[in-house]
């Protein structure tokens, strides 16, 4: 600040100074005295009461209008994920880890049953299996008797990454006396033949391995995977022997949950020896598509199958639709492969036959079509189909007089219609009644007949449970034709037809203890399912059954 400015602001403070004390000079100076303290009242006052009041509504409408610039906003989000509605179920029966069964009959008969699991969580479960069932009617008819025989060994072991391993261990033991000379017998009106029951003993003892990894648990990908094997040794009492090794590797894609791309490949072994030793090796592969619709359902695949560098094509197709939604659906399909005629599979149907046969593959197509459904809760399937098979395997006995009955198994092109129907009814809770028919019309290309093939069969079953799970009551009927078969002047006949009719009580006294009855052929048939060979008539098993 210069010299000019502060002299100016020293000259208008002491200006302002003195203009002060000169206002204060005319004040007096003589001594005031109080005579009376001042006392202040105010007057009555008039209260003025308000009452306030909402000015009117105005109950004019207005009209105002909006002008909004439509926008499309992209929003990304996860798809829902839909849950059923939880419904209240009825309560889990109660499991048991053992089950066992045993009892004795007529005519000798003896049957034993069980089965435990060792182990049963999450990760491990490990299971035994034991049967044996027998009978001797010799009294009636010598060495009709026979003896089946089973144990079995099954675990499966879920490791944490998802996937499962699976063994079988198995062993089987099954015997058959060739008791047919007791019809020849009968037939020439003579006596002479005779055997000891060791003279005419069949034993085929079959040894079982199997394993397979596979998707223990759903895959992320909804990919499933399975691969493994099947292995056996058959072995016979007039020195035949088999073995077999079938190496099989499944996967299955699944698209949206529903629709299934299948991809098989199977490597099939068959060795068989008799006196000669025969082989039957086949090789499959099996691509399929099925497509599932909201009314309709289309299977396309194939089958490529290989025998002795010879390639075969099959086809693999299904279309089904629902013509009235649950009630009337239609379905048509094609099919085919190369079926394996081997000892094992040829002695398990007909256990009479020959230890030297050949081994071959039956060569098949199939076509049919058909409705199902149902209608008031009884489900329905009637289908009408044709077959041509190439080398189908058919039965004669080897000799008609021989003493020792046995088949020989003949190979034939055959055409087949065939018409069959079923039905399931349950008619009211606790009670269901099962029935099917089927009607086969054969025509062989070079024999006269399909020999020992049945034609008509009728099942009708009918099941009984209370609802405290005590009382189970069961009855069955078969009915059959009888089947053709060359007589001893070489002239085609047929046996007598089937009558069976079948009643079985199972009856619990505790939770875990019951009581138990089968009465079979009712009737007493004494029907030859094979010539020279009778069934048995009939025949009862009475025994207790535990679970535990």
């Amino acid at each position: 600040m210069n010299w000019l400015n502060k002299t100016a602001y020293i000259f208008f403070f002491s200006a302002l100074f003195c203009g002060t004390v000169a206002a204060q000079g005319g004040l007096p100076t003589e001594t005031v005295d109080v005579i009376k303290n001042f006392d202040a009242r105010l007057g009555d006052a008039e209260r003025v009461v308000l009452k306030p009041e909402l000015p009117a509504l105005d109950t004019t409408t207005k009209r105002q209008a909006y002008n909004i610039t439509a926008k499309t906003l992209r929003v990304e989000y996860l798809p829902p994920k839909i849950r059923p509605l939880s419904m209240k179920g009825d309560d889990v029966p109660k499991g048991y880890k053992g089950f066992a069964r045993l009892g004795a009959g007529l005519p000798g008969a003896f049957y034993g049953e069980g089965s435990y699991h060792v182990l049963s969580n999450k990760q491990f479960d490990l299971g035994i299996n034991l049967l044996h069932h027998s009978a001797n009617n010799t009294n009636k008819v010598e060495n009709q008797r026979f003896s089946n025989n089973h144990a079995g060994l099954d675990a499966t072991y879920f490791f944490e990454q998802g996937f499962a391993i699976n063994g079988k261990l198995g062993y089987t033991r099954d015997v058959v006396h060739f008791y047919g000379y007791n019809d020849l017998n009968e037939e020439l009106d003579t006596t002479r033949f005779s055997f000891e029951p060791e003279d005419i003993r069949q034993r085929f003892s079959i040894f079982d391995v199997s394993a397979k990894v596979f998707n223990g648990e759903r895959t992320a990908a909804d990919f499933n995977y399975n691969v493994g094997f099947d292995l056996y040794n058959l072995q016979d009492s007039y020195s035949a022997r088999e073995n077999g090794f079938d190496l099989r590797l499944e996967a299955t894609k699944w698209f949206n949950e529903q629709n299934d791309l299948r991809v098989g490949l199977r490597t099939d072994f068959t060795s068989y020896r008799d006196t000669a030793k025969q082989s039957l090796n086949n090789f499959y592969l099996t691509p399929s598509f099925t497509i599932h619709g909201e009314r309709f359902k289309v299977k396309l695949g194939a089958v490529v199958a290989s025998h002795e560098d010879e390639f075969s094509f099959f086809p693999d197709v299904e279309a089904g639709a629902n013509i009235v939604e649950g009630v009337v659906g239609i379905f048509v399909g094609a099919e085919g492969s190369l079926q394996k005629n081997t000892f094992r599979s040829l002695s398990t149907y007909n256990p009479f036959i020959s230890s030297r046969i050949e081994v071959a593959n039956t060569k098949y197509y199939h076509f049919y079509g058909g409705l199902k459904g149902e209608i008031s809760g009884i489900g329905y399937n009637a289908q009408v189909g044709y077959k041509s098979a190439d080398d189908m395997a058919l039965f004669l006995l080897n000799g008609q007089n021989d003493s020792i009955a046995r088949f020989d198994v003949l190979y034939d092109t055959v055409n087949i219609v065939n018409i069959k129907a079923a039905v399931s009814a349950p008619l009211f809770k606790g009670f269901e009644l099962l029935g099917s028919v089927s009607q086969n019309i054969y025509s062989p290309k070079n024999e006269e007949k399909a020999w020992h093939l049945p034609a008509f069969t009728v099942n009708v079953g009918a099941k009984y449970r209370t609802d405290d799970n005590k009382l189970m009551v069961k009855g069955d009927f078969f009915l059959e034709n009888g089947v053709p078969y060359r007589d001893s002047n070489g002239e085609a006949q047929n046996l007598n037809a089937l009558f069976d009719i079948s009643l079985g009580v199972e009856y619990y006294i505790s939770k875990n203890f019951g009581l138990f009855m089968q009465l079979n052929n009712l009737a007493n048939n004494k029907r030859q399912r094979w010539q020279r060979y009778p069934v048995y008539g009939l025949n009862a098993l009475f025994g207790i059954t535990a679970r535990f």
